[in-house]
């Protein structure tokens, strides 16, 4: 029964138009086809990911933290308490007043004691602002070399200037090797955060992080097993294309480079809009959602995939909303900013970065 289930799932009306299916991925005459077991060359370079982020980290991202001025917060640390510790560690970092005064009578300390101790072990747990710059400038490394490795693969291509290539032929496209490898490189590393995800800082969309690490798995990887290689490759270089600027801005947060990250927002802002809220929906997505049907009769692949692209778009709108926000804030002029005397940037990181 399973193996009927699945051989339903994969049906050849399922995903492809009508004539085509999975058998015309067989190689032939010295061209070769995206195929499943392509997918598992990830692991291992999710791996030597993993492997290179150690390496990149000690011996370059600390020197550069330390280059740029990033400075630690002194810290005071709670004093040992084995049931304050018990309390914070089983049952809640933030106690109710009710438990608050358990706790004082259990200790022999009092309230205002009890309060001072899991404030500061609460800061105690804080990732420092080094662990921070450590994870920016690995994933800015990452972003700043797919970006150029994808403008690289796409410069040359027809469907780079005229999409409507980017469904020609189609299912029977070819895999070029420089698609391949961009392909993998991509989601090798989104499969290396997500094996990281334990160890990284755990901010407070920690759960969306896990989820949009899966999603984004899923995306990358139907597209490859349905040939969608073309539309992926230019869907990868759009979303890289700010990417890297995000993550240098919270760099020189860090840094408390507040200028430098200031006008490194706002080229980020100004691409993140235009990648985002123009070519994605009205070039990429109209070229996959309107021009097929012109070729096509709809299949549910084909739904499917553009499905996803409007969620992707939901969230970008949904974004940009943050980001447009945090501009009009903090126009020149605006007297909100003499008041709160804050970098716009810092505050901007603080509230995009627990949805982003």
């Amino acid at each position: 029964m399973l193996s009927r289930l699945w051989e339903l799932i994969w049906a050849d009306w399922i995903w492809f138009p009508e004539g085509h299916g999975w058998a015309d991925f067989t190689d032939h005459d010295g061209k070769v086809y995206p195929k499943p077991k392509d997918l598992w060359a990830t692991i291992p370079i999710a791996l030597a990911f993993l492997v290179i982020r150690q390496i990149f980290e000690r011996k370059v991202a600390i020197p550069l933290a330390y280059l740029l001025g990033v400075k630690e917060e002194l810290r005071v640390f709670a004093s040992p308490n084995p049931i304050l510790e018990s309390y914070f560690c089983r049952r809640s970092k933030h106690p109710t007043q009710i438990v608050m005064e358990t706790l004082s009578k259990q200790t022999g300390r009092s309230v205002r004691q009890v309060q001072r101790w899991f404030r500061r072990r609460r800061n105690q747990d804080r990732p420092s602002k080094v662990k921070k710059f450590r994870e920016a400038s690995w994933r800015f490394t990452f972003y700043l070399f797919a970006f150029f490795a994808g403008l690289a693969v796409l410069i040359d291509k027809p469907w780079f200037y005229e999409m409507k290539m980017m469904w020609e032929g189609f299912p029977k496209m070819s895999l070029l090797p420089s698609q391949y490898w961009y392909y993998m490189m991509e989601l090798g590393f989104y499969v290396s955060l997500l094996f990281s995800v334990a160890s990284d800082i755990k901010r407070k969309d920690f759960k969306e992080q896990i989820v949009h690490h899966v999603a984004t798995i899923t995306l990358i990887g139907f597209s490859w097993l349905v040939n969608y290689i073309r539309a992926g490759t230019l869907i990868m270089l759009v979303h890289d294309a700010s990417d890297y600027l995000m993550e240098s801005a919270k760099m020189f947060n860090y840094a408390g480079w507040k200028r430098t990250c200031n006008c490194i927002f706002t080229i980020f802002a100004a691409v993140f809009i235009i990648t985002r809220l123009v070519i994605l929906p009205f070039w990429i997505v109209h070229t996959t959602w309107v021009y097929p049907l012109t070729v096509y009769r709809p299949f549910f692949g084909f739904y499917f995939f553009n499905g996803l692209l409007f969620v992707l778009i939901l969230l970008h709108m949904f974004w940009a909303a943050l980001i447009l926000r945090m501009v009009v804030k903090f126009l020149p002029g605006n007297v909100r900013k003499r008041k709160l005397q804050r970098s716009h940037c810092h505050i901007f990181l603080t509230i995009f970065f627990l949805t982003y």
